[in-house]
């Protein structure tokens, strides 16, 4: 499963780059189609390397903030209108575009997910999509063109469908968050390239769990510790 996995993420991944014309000549579709399949590649390369993940690295990625803040600029810098219209003007910008995307987005994205906590994973949410649609709204209310390349019409295409998609998003995490998610989305990879519910015990190499046990441990401490220092600093 897991080299099926590695092997559709490197054929996806390589098929987009022909279809690049295609998909770059519509602002909409630049957007919402290539952008976030290019971040997809890269969240599926993760599901395939995340039993090979350097310790170090692991315990670098601490509540998988440093990931997902790194997830934030990469995709933030692709999405301002300069850079749409310098990867369309030139291959080069366009194949940084096509590297950078899936292994500084993607990648640390399906790694550093999961270790970031419910109420950051929310405050993410909470974040993510105003800003979706507020970038949506930007493009469709703009007097001007803000992309040399795209047409005003086009511009105004994409800013609506960036504010559906801020919408579907918004709606969805409101069903998952007061109704409840389906049975199947309750199912996480068991680093084995199966799916398991999340109360059985995951696939893990030999001496995993130890290791593991030993980060958790120790950001327990590095936690109690500052939050000692903190009461010490209160107190009169």
């Amino acid at each position: 499963m897991k080299r099926a996995r590695l092997l559709a993420a490197m054929a996806l991944w390589a098929a987009l780059w022909p279809l690049r014309t295609l998909l770059e000549s519509d602002m909409a579709l630049h957007m919402t189609v290539q952008l976030p399949l290019l971040i997809g590649v890269g969240f599926t390369l993760a599901t395939s390397l995340r039993p090979h993940e350097p310790r170090w690295l692991a315990d670098a990625d601490w509540l998988g903030i440093p990931g997902l803040l790194l997830v934030i600029f990469a995709t933030s810098f692709w999405m301002l209108p300069r850079m749409l219209d310098l990867a369309l003007a030139d291959p080069w910008i366009d194949l940084a575009k096509f590297v950078s995307l899936p292994l500084l987005a993607g990648l640390p994205l399906g790694l550093s997910w999961r270790r970031m906590p419910g109420l950051g994973r929310a405050f993410i949410w909470a974040n993510f999509i105003p800003k979706l649609g507020a970038i949506g709204g930007l493009y469709l209310a703009a007097p001007t063109r803000l992309c040399a390349y795209y047409r005003l019409d086009q511009q105004a295409a994409a800013g609506s469908a960036l504010i559906a998609v801020a919408a579907a998003l918004g709606i969805s995490w409101f069903v998952v968050v007061f109704v409840g998610s389906p049975p199947f989305w309750s199912k996480s990879d068991d680093g084995c390239g199966r799916l398991r519910p999340p109360t059985s015990r995951a696939c893990r190499p030999a001496g995993a769990e130890p290791h593991r046990d030993l980060r958790r441990r120790r950001r327990q401490s590095r936690m109690a510790a500052y939050v000692r220092h903190e009461m010490i600093e209160a107190d009169p």
